[in-house]
């Protein structure tokens, strides 16, 4: 069900050696690029009208407006589970606790008397998100992408998530409560590539955005780096994964249900156990017939996942090698079930989010940790982060000098310039204090 990778015996590699050895999900968002590009023109130069279009095309109902009337949120959050209301009420308040203590306060540096520079921060000004609606519902994504944006002071909050047939063109109603519940009543039936046009160009009833973020398929992905440049993204997110560091303290049940939750995505989401045990491995294999057996979606997402090239138990030397394997692979989602554990989570370098030991499983982050569920994937965890506060503000310098305090500092300036070959730099500086300025050669 699941391939074995053995890196015992010899050293391990270095950098990008190391993780050439480790499983990946083909997932060629290059070839991709090509097949959006006329999708996202034709949202470009047709407006509302291509959107309606392509909601017919990809999803099969005909839509009368893009954009979802409120009244249509209202009776979703009316219609919602009692039970599944308080779960995103919680979910809502232990992520407005760990967001808010994100936010950044600006200061002033006085760099020499009369001289300052201050950073202040400035939240985007106006963002799309994104809750995919393909093979699952993801209200978490609602309140993953919201928060965030809510808490760094965004004045312009947009959703979008695709139309669904079974509700009348509207997005799923799990996804309208979840709005409603967090006050955005901006919302509007669009899917994939379509979505992330939509929010970049701007249409008859949507004005663009200068930021698209959340998770989606590669379309989705496509469409993000198709618009870099014209608006901010968050990440060109891939199939999602888990990697799991464990030793033989670790409940090969624990582990096999851990790697069955992530698979249960996608037929390319990955599963990785690093273990230097070679009785977990074997406990760990035993237990996933039985428990795949149990799960639903099995055949279209499950089986496919584990048996993929992008899963595998991989076999170390000792917890260290793991160590080292889980850094190379950059995980989504990293699992620490070894003795000592947060002592090795916190040696970590390169994870979208880590969690320690064994009642702290994905599924705990995927929803109520507090945490955000938003990560880099693709071993993008070694140059990216989740999303935060920090994703929505924009660090911005004000620099504050008086006469004497360039003076101060004027013929540096000038050298500098003259070195660069730069001469009109220094001649900016000279003019402020009627220094002459040399002739060209």
């Amino acid at each position: 069900m699941i391939s074995r990778i053995d890196l015992r015996g010899d050293a391990l590699p270095e950098g990008p050696a190391l993780r050439d050895l480790l499983p990946r999900a083909d997932f060629d968002v290059a070839a991709a690029l090509e097949k959006v590009r006329p999708i996202c023109e034709a949202v470009h130069h047709r407006g509302d009208a291509a959107l309606i279009d392509f909601a017919e095309r990809f999803d099969g109902v005909r839509l009368e407006n893009v954009r979802v009337p409120a009244r249509a949120l209202t009776e979703a959050l009316d219609a919602l589970d009692p039970a599944v209301r308080a779960a995103l009420e919680e979910s809502i308040r232990r992520a407005r606790l760990v967001h808010r203590a994100q936010r950044r306060a600006g200061h002033t540096t006085q760099v020499v008397p009369g001289g300052t520079v201050t950073e202040k921060w400035v939240p985007v000004e106006r963002v799309g998100l994104y809750a995919p609606g393909g093979r699952s519902v993801y209200p978490s994504s609602v309140i993953m992408n919201v928060v965030p944006a809510q808490e760094a002071g965004v004045a312009s909050i947009a959703l979008a998530s695709p139309p669904q047939a079974d509700f009348g063109g509207l997005p799923h109603p799990t996804i309208l409560a979840a709005c409603a519940l967090l006050g955005v009543d901006e919302v509007y039936a669009a899917g994939g590539a379509t979505a992330v046009a939509m929010f970049a160009y701007g249409t008859e009833s949507c004005p663009p955005a200068n930021m698209v973020t959340g998770p989606g398929n590669i379309w989705v992905a496509a469409a993000k780096r198709y618009f870099t440049g014209r608006i901010g993204i968050d990440t060109e997110a891939g199939p999602t994964e888990i990697a799991i560091l464990a030793d033989d303290t670790a409940d090969p049940a624990h582990v096999a249900a851990d790697l069955i939750s992530q698979a249960e995505h996608d037929p390319l989401a990955a599963a990785v156990l690093v273990t230097d045990s070679v009785d977990l491995a074997d406990a760990v294999e035993k237990e996933l017939a039985p428990q795949v057996a149990a799960t639903k979606h099995i055949e279209d997402r499950v089986r496919p996942a584990l048996a993929g090239r992008q899963s595998a138990i991989v076999l170390v030397d000792g917890v260290e090698e793991g160590l080292r394997v889980v850094d190379a692979y950059g995980a989504e989602h990293l699992e620490i079930q070894t003795e000592r554990a947060a002592e090795i989570a916190d040696r970590v370098k390169n994870a979208g989010a880590v969690f320690v030991g064994p009642w702290a499983p994905v599924s705990l982050g995927d929803y109520a940790a507090g945490s955000n569920h938003v990560l880099p994937t693709g071993g993008c965890a070694c140059h990216s982060s989740g999303l935060s506060v920090q994703s929505f503000l924009r660090g911005i310098h004000i620099v504050d000098y008086d006469r004497d305090a360039l003076a101060g500092v004027a013929h540096h300036v000038v050298t500098l310039a003259e070195a660069e070959d730069l001469p009109a730099h220094g001649a900016a500086v000279r003019a402020r204090f009627g220094w002459k300025v040399p002739e060209s050669k």
